[in-house]
């Protein structure tokens, strides 16, 4: 169980590490083309997701988000208490790898965000987002277990463009990004939608599964 929470911790952090210094040296970068810096966001996000299921999967299930856990639980692939630990730890550590994308660009390390995210178009690409993230690692776990990291990269590389909302898809991810004032922030204000939106989208996504393939499988998302 420790390792399990680790390796979340870890790429929890390392992935809203990359998610904010993406942005913000694609913004930087980009000279005011918001175009070629979502961009470099989506692509350096989809490969660090990519790297980090990879490696941590086999350890922990590689979730880095609460509404994956959820479902998990839901699916009685992981217990409650461990369902609870992995979500707290996913929640610091998104914090934590904001922090840290802070400090590698000299940025002060709190900044409640200010980019408004809001409306009916926002929450509706959330719950899209969402659905689609957890189709894809419901139904890539039974099919295509080997292919999942890259399953799950090409989807929020996708939906990073397909939605009005850039796709944040997770509660922890969305709580982090509250914090920052770079190119990936959200108003706290903002927060609580979001998450209620990406938590319709996760439960959809369990039902629909249930209903194409109901048959239990075993998960590679399954805590070892």
């Amino acid at each position: 169980m420790r390792r399990a929470l680790l390796a979340e911790g870890v790429g929890t952090a390392l992935l809203l590490a990359t998610v904010v210094g993406s942005g913000v040296m694609g913004e930087s970068l980009a000279g005011g083309n918001v175009a070629l810096a979502l961009l470099a966001n989506a692509a350096a996000t989809a490969g660090a997701l990519y790297v980090l299921i990879t490696v941590l999967g086999p350890v922990s299930g590689a979730h880095f988000n609460p509404v994956v856990t959820l479902v998990m639980r839901l699916r009685g692939d992981i217990g409650t208490r461990t369902a609870l630990a992995y979500i707290a730890v996913q929640c610091v550590a998104a914090v934590a790898g904001v922090l840290l994308a802070h400090a590698m660009f000299d940025l002060a390390w709190i900044q409640p965000g200010v980019r408004a995210r809001a409306g009916g178009a926002q929450w509706l690409s959330e719950g899209v987002a969402t659905f689609g993230l957890l189709l894809t690692i419901l139904l890539g776990a039974r099919h295509r277990a080997r292919a999942l990291p890259a399953l799950v990269a090409a989807w929020i590389f996708a939906a990073y463009w397909f939605t009005a909302s850039t796709s944040f898809a997770n509660p922890a991810v969305t709580l982090a990004r509250a914090l920052t004032r770079t190119f990936s922030g959200i108003r706290p204000d903002d927060v609580p939608a979001f998450v209620l939106a990406q938590l319709g989208g996760a439960l959809l996504a369990l039902a629909v599964v249930r209903g194409i393939a109901p048959a239990t499988a075993s998960s590679p998302h399954e805590v070892p």
